[in-house]
């Protein structure tokens, strides 16, 4: 008889355990009462925008929509898109899968700078290993793009052809980078270790202070590299 009770109750848990796990591109009721934000549905490109602000639509040679997955293959011509609301403070999350060389990354704080252009601070997606753009620490999958590196000893990553996910937290002056659940990088945007690390990035010239405007855009990047993305998530803090 125990076995036979201990048998149901492993499997109402697993039940349990199945019906709290959203699908993919979905909110659970908890995420839905937290306030989150869905960026993708997993059908359209809805939502999405090139830097001038027009509509971005799913079609061959661009980002497409594969399996549920916001997706750019390998030599398509999709340009960076752009989400139509700005965000300050807030929390954003997706799931990616790169293939073996690819390098892409995740943009926030995108803004039209006085000097500089359309610049925003770059979570960097890239394959580690193989990847063209590997040299530097502060290049490497979950750096501040050219300005801060991560912490390499706490990146559980998998490798391409897997998914991975990745996590910004920015609130105030103070941003977090994720990577499956484990904090990779934090900072504080006009710190002394902040402007130390931008005036030795190519951003060094930028007006004002790259990095540290209120608020901005969130971009995926077409880095002419093969990238699919899901469960983009944002919620304002």
């Amino acid at each position: 008889m125990k076995k036979l009770i201990l048998t149901v109750l492993l499997g109402v848990a697993v039940c349990v355990a199945f019906a709290q796990k959203a699908k993919d591109n979905t909110l659970t009721k908890k995420e839905a009462a937290q306030h989150w934000k869905l960026l993708f549905d997993g059908t359209t490109a809805t939502g999405w925008t090139n830097a001038d602000g027009a509509a971005t639509t799913a079609a061959p040679g661009a980002w497409e929509i594969i399996d549920g997955a916001l997706t750019l293959k390998k030599g398509a011509n999709g340009g960076d898109i752009y989400t139509t609301d700005e965000y300050g403070d807030f929390e954003f999350t997706a799931d990616f899968n790169i293939d073996p060389a690819t390098n892409t990354g995740i943009k926030y704080f995108c803004h039209k700078y006085d000097k500089g252009g359309n610049l925003g601070c770059e979570f960097q997606i890239i394959d580690d290993v193989l990847g063209e753009d590997n040299k530097q620490a502060n290049h490497l999958l979950g750096s501040l793009y050219d300005v801060l590196p991560p912490i390499e000893a706490n990146k559980k990553v998998n490798p391409p052809g897997q998914w991975n996910t990745i996590r910004i937290v920015a609130k105030g002056k103070n941003v977090q980078h994720w990577v499956n659940g484990i904090k990779v990088l934090e900072y504080t945007r006009g710190s002394d270790e902040y402007l130390a690390g931008v005036a030795k990035s190519k951003f060094s010239k930028v007006e004002p202070v790259f990095g540290t405007v209120e608020k901005g855009r969130i971009q995926l990047q077409d880095h002419h590299g093969p990238v699919a993305f899901k469960n983009i998530k944002v919620r304002v803090l």
